[in-house]
């Protein structure tokens, strides 16, 4: 059985910084890529930034210059560094692999107060 283990997150103010990982455990088949979503007040899950199996990246124009997203293919552990965060980062952020079938994590609440 596939399990998504999200940790980091948390509370922090505007300009400081958090890491997020999660670790996907079980066997997954031909992953595509993993990543991060998040949910914030009044909105629908977005793409805040993946990276694929070959290692390019996507990120929403809303955090481009600011988050970072790295991945561990051995591991299959993928990361989240957000720096110069802002108080309309705060949501619950998704892990996701995308792979034969779509995976996701439990959420994690970050909090940035102004």
């Amino acid at each position: 059985q596939v399990q998504l283990v999200e940790s980091g997150g948390g509370l922090v103010q505007a300009g400081g910084s958090l890491s997020l990982s999660c670790v996907a455990s079980g066997t997954i088949f031909s992953i595509i890529a993993m990543g991060w979503y998040r949910q914030t007040a009044g909105k629908q899950r977005e793409l805040v930034a993946t990276v694929t199996s070959g290692g390019r990246t996507n990120y929403a124009d809303s955090v481009k210059g600011r988050f970072t997203v790295s991945r561990d293919n051995a591991k299959n552990t993928v990361y989240l560094q957000m720096n110069s965060l802002k108080p309309e980062d705060t949501g619950v952020y998704y892990c996701n692999v995308e792979a034969l079938f779509n995976y996701w994590g439990q959420g994690t609440q970050v909090t940035v107060s102004s």
